[in-house]
């Protein structure tokens, strides 16, 4: 489970994104306090408002972050990321002390975030594969996801307390201190043990990430999956900050929500770090999962019993996210690995301006559970689409000896299509045999 952190580099990134991370957490909390009962009164849609400028740059800018990231130096391109949203957090945190914060100017900073996020996120990605080697980047990758809940674990539970004994502005501040654990790792890291870049034998091109993709039905649904339960399913600042309100709660109850949800993000992230590869149908069943436990957690009638929900929820969404995540990367050709990934990125953070300014007007106006039942049917949305590519893929068939009973061959090939400029990489990193390794058993058998 814990291979990935017997590497120096990988333990000294671990270390300095999971305080990072807690950081953002406390500081996420606190914006979303801040414009839902600071800056407006209790109104959900400006809050969709803020998350769409917020997550929206990801998507317009897809291109040119997802090409920075392969053509540059990853850990300076994280150097100067980091260094741009400790800058904005502390500007934001000044403005809230000394009582000049506004919601426009407010949505201009969570567009400055959006802005420096749409590079950093692809770059801090596909950095994962920079330190560890290929055959521990399913591991990494769900280790990062760990270290990512872990951090949201125990920054929206500190948050809550923090705003309510000091205020919201001091979370910002806060959060810019810890950007320096990220600097400071990645200072740290001895760039000679770094896995040597694969670059493409021609040139670098923006559109080979979206040819390259346009050609992989497998990534194509995988896409489709996470931008439904992206856009419609993880609004959880939506959700859990409108049903702490209608359950009679304050800022320490949201965070504590925001909290419960991160223990069964941090166990699901903690059993993909155990699987060997990131396998697809285990995304498919996991976005199930979600829809039916989203479902579930709209008609819980009390605030405990919606709390212990979410662990279920939590479980299920960064299980789905996870395994597409560590899917994307290790069935990708290295050479492009920056711009496919700058492009999931994309899907999923871009997803939101379109779904987050319709759950706030949903819970606005129908209320907080109907919004939840919104993301709960995209998410059985995704599973049905999943499961229609699985069976006529023909990867799912029914069992040989039992009737009633349906199989999913791992061992079936995928069609996968190079680009114009593929690299011989790929062949080392796609975790599914090809069919000329199983013809001479077979021959050999018959």
């Amino acid at each position: 489970m814990f291979r990935s952190l017997s590497l120096y580099n990988f333990r000294v990134w671990f270390i300095g994104a999971l305080i990072s991370n807690i950081g953002g957490w406390m500081q996420s909390t606190a914006q979303d306090w801040v414009v839902l009962t600071e800056l407006t009164d209790h109104d959900a849609t400006a809050m969709g408002v803020t998350m769409a400028l917020q997550f929206g740059p990801p998507l317009v800018l897809v291109g040119i972050t997802g090409w920075l990231a392969d053509r540059f130096d990853r850990r300076k391109l994280l150097m100067f990321t980091q260094s741009a949203l400790m800058l904005l957090a502390i500007a934001v945190g000044i403005l809230l002390l000394t009582h000049v914060m506004t919601l426009p100017l407010m949505w201009l900073f969570a567009l400055g975030f959006g802005i420096t996020n749409a590079f950093d996120a692809p770059a801090r990605q596909a950095f994962v594969s920079d330190v560890v080697a290929k055959e521990n980047t399913s591991n990494a990758v769900a280790l990062n996801a760990a270290s990512f809940n872990t951090a949201r674990l125990i920054g929206p539970a500190i948050g809550g307390v923090m705003i309510v004994l000091v205020g919201t502005g001091w979370m910002f501040l806060a959060n810019a201190a810890t950007f320096l654990a990220m600097l400071i790792a990645l200072w740290m890291m001895r760039t000679d043990e770094l896995v040597p870049r694969v670059r493409a034998p021609g040139a670098a091109r923006l559109a080979d990430g979206f040819r390259y993709v346009a050609r992989r039905p497998d990534l194509i649904v995988t896409f489709v999956m996470v931008f439904l339960i992206g856009a419609f399913g993880m609004n959880f600042p939506i959700f859990a900050s409108t049903m702490a309100l209608e359950f009679g709660r304050d800022a320490d109850g949201y965070g504590l929500l925001s909290s419960v949800l991160a223990i069964g993000s941090l166990a699901g992230a903690l059993l993909s770090a155990r699987r060997d590869r990131a396998r697809l149908r285990v995304a498919i069943y996991a976005a199930g999962g979600f829809g039916a436990v989203s479902l579930v957690s709209s008609l819980m009638p009390e605030y405990v019993l919606y709390a212990a929900t979410l662990v279920f929820v939590g479980f299920c969404t960064v299980t789905m996210l996870t395994t597409a995540n560590g899917y994307v990367q290790t069935s990708t050709d290295p050479a492009l690995r920056g711009r496919v990934l700058a492009l999931y990125m994309a899907v999923i953070m871009g997803a939101t301006p379109i779904g987050a300014p319709i759950a706030g007007w949903v819970a606005t106006t129908f209320g907080p559970r109907a919004a939840i039942q919104v993301g709960a049917v995209a998410g059985l949305l995704a599973c049905a689409i999943g499961m229609t590519w699985m069976i006529a893929s023909g990867r799912m068939r029914r069992h040989e000896s039992r009737r009633f009973l349906l199989t999913v061959d791992e061992t079936r090939p995928l069609t996968i299509v190079a680009p114009e400029e593929f690299s011989d990489e790929v062949a080392a990193t796609t975790p599914i045999r090809a069919i000329a390794d199983d013809a001479p058993r077979a021959a050999k058998a018959s």
